[in-house]
């Protein structure tokens, strides 16, 4: 910052000795002059703002963020109808499709599919205390590294902190939604298709180490668009210190 300053005072200070640009002199000054005032009018900013105003505006994008991703994916088809989070079958469930499709019931699959995307909806919603409570034990150590960090840093914050303890945590509930849904019936019915027919290989799945980990992956993927656009866009600067505290930036 003081570099840049002192380079534009040196500037002045040559356009102000050098009779061949009189004419333009005025000019250049004036503009010279806007951008010192720019450069102290942004120290102004920052320094107006404590650390601790700073992390209370993190964290309410933190919470706002999350607040509008849950909400967009713990509906219905939040995961089904969105290509970029769609959960597919797994991978080794081709096997299985091609051979119950030699006998016309490759359809049963499709319902799975659905239902794997209709339980990550359904715990999705679950996930919001998870955030929250991530959010308050934040320091103001993290906080400051996450407002001078790029666009996703919040993001890779809560994947480094909260990967782990999110998966454990839902675990139970993707279960439990999984079988809310139907879906353990319905795979449980393929499998038996599957085995009743000749000379095919063993297939297995964890269907909900699956589905936490896909689900997990479509919440963060959200919640580091959602970190980007509030950074970048005033409309998405809900609350005032929103404003305050990103306008700075």
């Amino acid at each position: 910052m003081f570099k840049s300053i002192f380079l534009i005072c040196i500037t002045i200070i040559v356009l102000s000795c050098n009779p061949g640009v009189v004419t333009a002199q005025s000019s250049w000054l004036q503009k010279a002059k806007d951008l010192v005032g720019g450069f102290q009018k942004s120290d102004s900013e920052q320094s107006a703002l404590s650390v601790d105003n700073i992390a209370a505006g993190l964290k309410d994008a933190l919470r706002v963020g999350s607040e509008t991703v849950v909400k967009q994916l713990g509906k219905t088809d939040g995961f089904n109808a969105d290509p970029a989070i769609h959960i597919p079958l797994p991978e080794n469930f081709k096997t299985v499709r091609n051979a119950l499709d030699k006998i016309g019931m490759s359809s049963m699959l499709d319902d799975l599919e659905l239902r794997l995307n209709r339980a990550a909806e359904v715990a999705t919603p679950k996930a919001k205390s998870l955030f929250l409570q991530s959010i308050k034990e934040m320091t103001l150590e993290d906080a400051m590294g996450i407002y001078k960090g790029p666009d996703d840093a919040a993001t890779k914050y809560f994947q480094s902190k909260m990967s782990q303890p999110l998966a454990e945590t839902m675990h139970p509930i993707v279960e439990n939604s999984l079988s809310q849904v139907g879906a353990v019936q319905t795979y449980d019915n393929i499998i038996g298709k599957y085995r009743s027919l000749p000379f095919v290989p063993d297939v297995k799945a964890d269907l909900t180490n699956y589905v936490t980990e896909k689900g997990m992956n479509g919440i963060f993927h959200y919640l580091a668009r959602e970190e980007a656009a509030i950074r970048q866009n005033p409309a998405k600067r809900t609350t005032d210190l929103l404003k305050r505290v990103f306008g700075a930036q």
